[in-house]
């Protein structure tokens, strides 16, 4: 298929990259240098404006940082409205939020063009292998329709619900992330400060009951060895916090743990700056408790 891939970030760049194995490829980014340096190394276009990356695909796929960025690339005569024929698709791989993704739905069922909200899990090296979990909100048919395009860098992928719902589940889950981290964190700068040596509180962990995703991977990985790569930006795990106390709050589903973990994620954030990593939340409790958890 004719696909544009629009938002050439940490996630989305390795993301296109698998696509021009199948399907023909242009990409948009809003930093011209970045879609340039892309089509130097893939075989791709680069376009200057949503509107030409739209009338060129039959599949638009955006990844971007908020919902708020994607609606707002629908407008003006440069906007992807200006450029989608009536048939098409658009996927939302951004992890945005289900009120937006069902108001970006709607118009563009005005145009006849078809939509799902499809963000990913996985990071950056399930992206380049391929193996992202992608969450699916849309109907069945265009759940099918998206398969080929979503099956070349997404392993699992699931269709979640109708609109909004694939957005719901990965905030839900960021948030749960988030929930994961400051425990460790806060619980791991009081173990050093007790006296127990980091690398052996991790590895007594995780051969227990209270191991996860972060205490098995990224605190190994990341913290015990002081790296702290920038993969993910904390500004963002905070926005998707917040995004599902939003939706739990709509349910009427109480929110006090993920409220407080979203609490702390916000003064990390605030402390170490936008460009933070969400890991970097651990070494901001570091600075607070006066230790280092290293290995």
């Amino acid at each position: 298929m004719r696909v544009a891939f629009l938002g050439l970030g940490a996630i989305g760049r390795p993301m296109a990259a698998r696509l021009i194995w199948a399907h023909s490829l242009v990409v948009w980014n809003r930093t011209k240098v970045r879609a340039n340096e892309f089509t130097g190394a893939y075989k791709a276009r680069a376009v200057y404006t949503p509107r030409e990356a739209a009338s060129r695909s039959e599949v638009v796929i955006t990844c971007l940082p908020t919902s708020a960025e994607v609606e707002a690339l629908l407008d003006g005569p440069d906007g992807l409205l200006a450029g989608l024929v009536p048939g098409s698709l658009m996927l939302d791989c951004t992890s945005g939020d289900p009120a937006t993704s069902r108001r970006i739905a709607a118009r563009l069922a005005e145009h006849q063009v078809d939509f799902a909200d499809a963000p990913v899990s996985g990071g950056v090296n399930g992206a380049e292998a391929g193996t992202l979990t992608v969450m699916v909100g849309g109907s069945e048919a265009i759940f099918q329709r998206a398969l080929p395009v979503l099956q070349e860098f997404g392993k699992r992928i699931e269709l979640m619900g109708p609109v909004g719902s694939g957005h719901a589940m990965k905030a839900v889950n960021n948030a749960l992330l988030g929930v994961n981290i400051v425990a460790l964190g806060e619980g791991l700068a009081a173990l050093v400060k007790a006296g127990v040596p980091a690398g052996k509180a991790v590895e007594v962990l995780n051969a227990s009951s209270g191991r996860s995703f972060v205490s098995e991977h990224l605190v190994p990985e990341r913290v015990l060895t002081g790296a702290w790569p920038r993969t993910f930006r904390l500004a963002l795990l905070h926005k998707d916090a917040g995004i599902a106390l939003d939706l739990l709050e709509e349910q009427g589903v109480g929110g006090a743990v993920m409220q407080m973990a979203t609490d702390v994620l916000g003064v990390a954030r605030e402390a170490l700056g936008e460009d933070a990593d969400y890991l970097e939340a651990i070494r901001f409790m570091e600075q607070e408790a006066g230790v280092e958890i290293r290995a």
